[in-house]
């Protein structure tokens, strides 16, 4: 879609036709010199959608694979039903379509660090200004426990209070991992702009960090669910309507109990390529049982164990101007 405006129109105005929510939430405006309204023009077909993909100029995909991916991550949600756009792209015709352009994606340099495994040298970011400096999270034996806690005690009350049924309107912690955490990332500015739902922050502090110790690499969806059949914590009644509305898969829901998951493990790395093969899925743990992975950057590291120190090198301050995508780092002398 960034590659091509034909592309990109036609995918949008098919997309809103398969859309759930067109005509209520979601409402297609189109700019007309006349003060009468005009008819909508009529969305081109899937068949001529899919020629024009056929056509693409595979050059320009190099430059816009760290947009995709960053527009992929940040339009993550797993708390309502896929909009017109993923209801397309899920489709046998745009699925075959789109092979040959994934094929060129996996060869651009862009990707490359897709599968890399965990690194010693990091990043934490402090969503704040260099004038709001703070240190790393420490202690996080006692954050870990109060999540456990927290967990526990929002699905027996869950249980109790909130329907059966998965289509009722409720809604909840949706996430998968604990957030009281040190988390890192590989790269910077990479870090920066690929976080799911993020809140759109415009200043950011970069911590460098190293660290190593007990390393789980997640690259497959077969380390996330080994990880919650080894360490299951339930979560059904939670996460069940959110879950049931971004997947719908209804049944039980299991996540990690990262308080036990630290007695084996000092920190638990998702690649970019376990993030792509994994996020959003609902994906099987066990006969009746299964699990998201949800609210987890791609390419970042969790530390459940206190191992992770800022380093010796300066820190760094960046700033992304207002409703732009680069992030600019602000030089000090």
């Amino acid at each position: 879609m960034e590659a091509d405006e034909e592309i990109l129109w036609a995918a949008r105005h098919i997309g809103y036709n398969l859309d759930p929510a067109a005509g209520r939430s979601r409402v297609l405006y189109t700019l007309s010199s006349s003060k009468e309204p005009e008819p909508v023009p009529a969305a081109p077909s899937v068949a001529e959608l899919v020629s024009r993909i056929g056509s693409l100029d595979l050059e320009t995909v190099n430059s816009e694979v760290p947009c995709a991916l960053q527009r992929s991550v940040d339009t993550a949600r797993y708390w309502q039903e896929p909009d017109g756009e993923d209801v397309l792209a899920t489709t046998d015709a745009l699925t075959d379509a789109l092979a040959h352009v994934a094929a060129r994606v996996l060869e651009a340099p862009a990707s490359r660090w897709w599968w890399d495994g965990f690194r010693p040298r990091q990043w934490a970011i402090d969503w704040r200004s260099a004038n709001d400096p703070a240190p790393l999270p420490r202690n996080p034996q006692q954050s870990l426990a109060d999540w456990a806690r927290k967990e526990r005690a929002d699905e027996a009350r869950a249980v109790w209070e909130r329907p059966k049924d998965p289509r009722a309107n409720w809604g909840g912690e949706w996430w998968s991992i604990p957030h009281a955490l040190v988390q890192t990332v590989p790269h910077i500015p990479e870090g920066l702009s690929l976080v799911e739902d993020s809140l759109g922050w415009e200043d950011a502090t970069a911590i460098p960090v190293s660290g190593t110790g007990r390393i789980l690499e997640i690259r497959t969806a077969t380390d996330w669910t080994d990880l919650c059949r080894t360490y299951p914590l339930e979560v059904t009644a939670s996460r069940r309507q959110d879950w049931f509305r971004s997947t719908g898969r209804h049944g039980r829901w299991l996540i990690p109990d990262w308080q036990q998951a630290a007695s084996e493990w000092d920190a638990v790395h998702l690649t970019v390529a376990g993030y792509l093969n994994t996020a959003g899925r609902a994906l099987p743990v066990g006969p009746d049982t299964a699990t998201v992975i949800a609210g987890w950057d791609p390419g970042s590291t969790i530390w459940l164990t206190d191992v992770a120190r800022e380093s010796e090198q300066p820190r760094q301050f960046w700033h992304r101007p207002h409703n732009q995508d680069e992030w600019l780092q602000n030089r000090t002398e």
